[in-house]
């Protein structure tokens, strides 16, 4: 999704845009939110669990020969959701959409976005399989933006990346947030040093 030279640039925007603010901009881009194992085995369960019923239904079949259909339909669904497309391809929207969020949140905390200095950490991130992007912006920084900046940062992120240019789309919304950030946080010069890494975080 994101090459050598496009991590680069993107890097490079990101170190731009924080030498005009005390704000701090992580961007990570994931590529699947979650690999949605728990969910195949529920398939793979209740497909299973529902096959008797349907047989018995459909078909004279005794009860060993259904019981040996109820085992090769599980074992099949269950084969075919360990391939992680087809699980990607059975997964309702919904779900995924809140796995992404969930990951987004997690991210956040643990790359120490809440614990610099004056609260002003913003995550970009990008869960490239499920389609999914946020930007989550620490309470220093909620607090003196509109959520609509965030919404159009993000609209047009997943714009870019859409038409295929991902590189292009982080290094704009770097850009944007970096913007937004040295408006309500502007650079200090008795600040200095850099809390957390510019570099693009690949997962």
């Amino acid at each position: 999704m994101l090459d050598e030279a496009g991590r680069k640039r993107v890097a490079a925007a990101i170190a731009d845009a924080e030498r005009r603010t005390t704000g701090e901009i992580v961007c990570i881009v994931a590529r699947a939110a979650s690999e949605y194992r728990s969910w195949a085995l529920f398939l793979a369960a209740a497909a299973g669990f529902a096959t008797p019923g349907v047989l018995l239904l459909a078909t004279s079949w005794g009860a060993g020969r259904i019981w040996l259909a109820q085992i090769v339909v599980t074992l099949l669904l269950g084969v075919i959701l360990a391939w992680r497309p087809a699980r990607l391809a059975l997964t309702p929207g919904f779900l995924k959409r809140e796995r992404a969020r969930e990951a987004a949140h997690r991210q956040f905390a643990a790359r120490g976005l809440s614990a610099t200095r004056g609260r002003t950490g913003v995550l970009i991130f990008v869960a490239a399989s499920e389609r999914y992007v946020e930007v989550i912006a620490d309470e220093g920084v909620a607090c003196c933006v509109d959520e609509t900046a965030w919404r159009e940062a993000v609209d047009d992120l997943v714009s870019a990346i859409q038409s295929g240019r991902v590189d292009d789309g982080l290094a704009a919304v770097v850009t944007r947030i970096g913007a937004i950030l040295a408006r309500h946080h502007p650079a200090s010069p008795d600040r200095k040093e850099n809390e957390l890494p510019d570099h693009v975080i690949l997962l």
